[in-house]
């Protein structure tokens, strides 16, 4: 099945009434975790982004701490994991104010890890591609925001 372009779904659901349009938005979240994670962002948490942004960064501290340290494997892999959950997040949002603070975050607890990510060669580079991506999408940013992330960047 080929599936329509967003234009097209666009028209479509303008024509649909508003009780159809619930119901189409109800089904969808029964399919996927991800777009009921979306659906309860854009309903409940975009009207208030700093304490979105609060909520996720607990979610990053938490499972900060419940990494399993016995191997660097373990270790690794749960970055990576931590990574794809804050990138996830960050989709959501769609804010690059709100996407660059969840990566500084998410670097500094990076940076503060114990046993030290230096000792490591594949960590390390981990946290040097963040904060050349960091770097990048401060640039784009507005000036007086960038002023403030860049004293955080420099801080890593």
């Amino acid at each position: 099945m080929k599936s329509a372009n967003i234009r097209e779904i666009k028209k479509e659901l303008k024509e649909l009434p508003p009780n159809q349009v619930m119901e189409l938005c109800l089904r969808l979240c029964r399919f996927k975790k991800e777009n009921k994670e979306l659906l309860t962002y854009l309903l409940f948490e975009a009207h208030d982004e700093a304490a979105y942004i609060d909520s996720v960064k607990e979610e990053i501290d938490e499972r900060f701490e419940q990494v399993n340290r016995k191997s660097p494997y373990y270790v690794r892999k749960t970055f990576r994991s931590i990574l794809s959950s804050t990138r996830k997040h960050i989709r959501y949002s769609g804010n690059k104010e709100t996407e660059v603070e969840l990566l500084l975050h998410y670097c500094s607890r990076l940076k503060d890890f114990k046993p030290d990510i230096r000792q490591h060669k594949r960590q390390m580079n981990l946290f040097l591609r963040l904060k050349e991506q960091i770097e990048k999408k401060i640039s784009m940013l507005h000036e007086d925001l960038q002023y403030d992330f860049y004293r955080d960047l420099r801080d890593l």
